[in-house]
């Protein structure tokens, strides 16, 4: 058993939230409070925000529980989220919660979460419980079929193939174990990748059944045709080259498809995508462009950011600021 899950049941104090941002909105300082109030420390990570923003996050972190570091320019959400980790075991955690900056946590989130890992059978082998969420868009899709059952519901978790990253309380043993979230993929389905790789250690994934936090993926909108509704998700170029690039290398590693079936098996999701982008969504045209760009990065192996900064690698670590500074642990 991990030395974390050993010590069950968890509380608030044992838990350091890591927040990843890029120019976060001006309701972040209460999203981070209502973190605060629950954890024993809050690691806010920035990916080279603007000043302004840079400004706010620094008051923020007049808050003694919070520490801001602060990274020279985007390296990603992986890259980001590794470095929170590393100041959060540094700081003396051993469980780890991680958050979007966009994610609004209900007052009881982390109360919910340790109390599904205390009444997890296989603890030792835990590797993540994430938090099932409520749509922050009431008109994003699935949100008004989503129940959440009763609070005092024995039936607290489901074992899952993947929780995403944002609401994910992870056992550091455990992630030491399974390894740091792959930067490469600079962002989206770092959580996936992270949760594929952890089910092949022999790790399990869980969710709470619960709805504790607010939380919206993308930004989506619904279209009616006739009698059938679809909706798009709206990410930007550069979200969609990444999504196409990374699911193509996930079929490649973990799809257990025959050789080469991958490519084309990656290729047709490509397709659908690009055409309900084409149906459905703005700038079509750099859209799919990035699409077909991501998908044949993906099956070449080119990985990393879509648009490298000169020396960006190297300065990451020299560069980045910690402030803010003392937490109980």
């Amino acid at each position: 058993m991990n030395e974390g899950a050993s010590k069950l049941p968890i509380q608030g104090a044992d838990v350091c939230a890591v927040v990843v941002t890029y120019h976060p909105d001006a309701g972040l300082p209460h999203r981070l409070s209502s973190v605060s109030a629950q954890t024993g420390a809050v690691v806010v990570v920035d990916n080279g925000s603007a000043d302004a923003e840079r400004s706010m996050l620094r008051e923020a972190a007049s808050d003694p529980k919070i520490e801001l570091l602060l990274n020279p320019e985007n390296l990603g959400v992986a890259r980001a989220i590794n470095i929170g980790i590393q100041r959060a075991a540094a700081l003396g955690y051993s469980w780890v919660l991680l958050l979007d900056q966009d994610s609004l946590v209900d007052p009881h989130l982390v109360r919910t979460l340790s109390a599904i890992v205390a009444s997890f059978p296989d603890r030792g082998r835990l590797a993540v419980v994430g938090s099932n969420f409520r749509d922050a868009d009431e008109g994003a899709p699935g949100a008004a079929d989503r129940q959440s059952p009763d609070e005092t519901s024995d039936d607290r978790w489901e074992e899952v193939e993947c929780a995403i990253t944002s609401g994910s309380l992870l056992p550091l043993g455990a992630h030491f174990a399974i390894g740091p979230f792959r930067e490469d993929f600079f962002i989206d389905y770092v959580d996936e990748e992270y949760c594929l790789r952890a089910r092949a250690k022999g790790y399990r994934v869980i969710r709470s059944r619960k709805q504790i936090m607010l939380h919206t993926i993308g930004a989506p909108t619904v279209h009616k045709t006739l009698w059938i509704r679809k909706w798009t998700s709206n990410h930007t170029p550069d979200r969609r080259y990444y999504i196409a690039r990374n699911n193509t290398v996930l079929l490649h590693e973990y799809g257990n498809i025959r050789a080469g079936m991958w490519i084309l098996k990656s290729f047709g999701r490509s397709l659908r995508l690009c055409k309900r982008i084409v149906l459905y969504e703005r700038t079509k045209t750099r859209k799919i462009a990035a699409v077909l760009h991501g998908w044949w990065d993906g099956v070449r192996g080119n990985m990393g950011p879509r648009h490298p900064q000169p020396g960006a690698a190297g300065a990451a670590a020299a560069s980045t600021s910690f402030l803010s500074g003392r937490h109980g642990s």
